[in-house]
């Protein structure tokens, strides 16, 4: 087959041979290949950095292990001190034999039934602050000008001050018109009140009883009993002419 001139010869098997005589050159790479990268070269960057990443996984696996041995060591050393301490317990009581099981469930106590403290406090609130009709303080009262009351252990000059006005007057109870139980109510209810306050000293209105049948008072000796009965109560006497007279108390309180 004729060619170019120039051209080489093709002969299977063979070599590349110029009819010009020129030795023939190394053939290069196919077109589009690419070189190879010189990191990828034996000796290059890529075994340098393996290298380095070698060092440090050796590094981080001799850690883990002196952690893990010193983990270990240390819970040796817990089970040895555990050890001690069961044998030293053993020396000081000496042999002992187990209680054999005794089969059955062992159950939670039941609790303690609730005690209704609240209701307890309030019945025992009413119970003092029940006030009877049927309490009779006669003997308590001091026949002197004017009916007066004092506590036992409250000195009789109380009962002076008192009616000669040495406490001002904190708050005052008008039971005019009112039957008697709607009169005990409200009294239980104004020296509640008065407690809560901090008032010492009161004044109750009970009339003189002009308008009541035969024009006898029929509070008057009703509210004395039920001031006696009250455990806040100190004293009380029948108020001066400007502080109502014959038809009003004036009590003093518990400080």
């Amino acid at each position: 087959m004729q060619g170019h001139p120039g051209a080489a010869a093709l002969t299977p098997g063979a070599g590349v041979e110029c009819f010009d005589g020129q030795p023939p050159t190394r053939p290069g790479p196919a077109f589009g290949a690419a070189a190879p990268h010189p990191a990828q070269r034996p000796g290059g960057a890529v075994k340098a950095r393996s290298l380095s990443e070698l060092g440090a996984l050796r590094a981080a696996l001799r850690d883990r292990e002196r952690h893990a041995a010193e983990q270990a060591a240390r819970q040796r050393a817990a089970q040895a001190s555990a050890e001690r301490a069961r044998r030293l317990f053993a020396d000081a009581v000496g042999p002992v034999t187990p209680l054999p099981h005794h089969g059955r469930a062992l159950h939670a106590p039941a609790p303690p039934l609730p005690l209704p403290r609240q209701r307890q406090l309030d019945e025992a609130a009413a119970l003092a602050e029940a006030l009877s009709d049927e309490v009779d303080i006669e003997s308590l009262l001091l026949t002197d000008d004017g009916l007066s009351f004092r506590r036992e252990g409250v000195g009789p000059d109380v009962v002076t001050r008192l009616r000669r006005g040495h406490w001002a007057i904190q708050g005052e109870l008008d039971l005019h018109g009112l039957r008697r139980d709607e009169a005990r109510d409200r009294l239980a209810g104004f020296l509640r009140e008065a407690a809560r306050r901090g008032w010492r000293c009161l004044r109750v209105v009970h009339g003189k009883g002009h308008g009541s049948p035969g024009r006898q008072p029929v509070l008057k000796a009703k509210v004395q009993r039920w001031l006696g009965q009250h455990g806040e109560v100190l004293a009380f006497s029948q108020g001066s002419a400007p502080q109502g007279g014959a038809g009003a108390l004036v009590v003093l309180l518990r400080g």
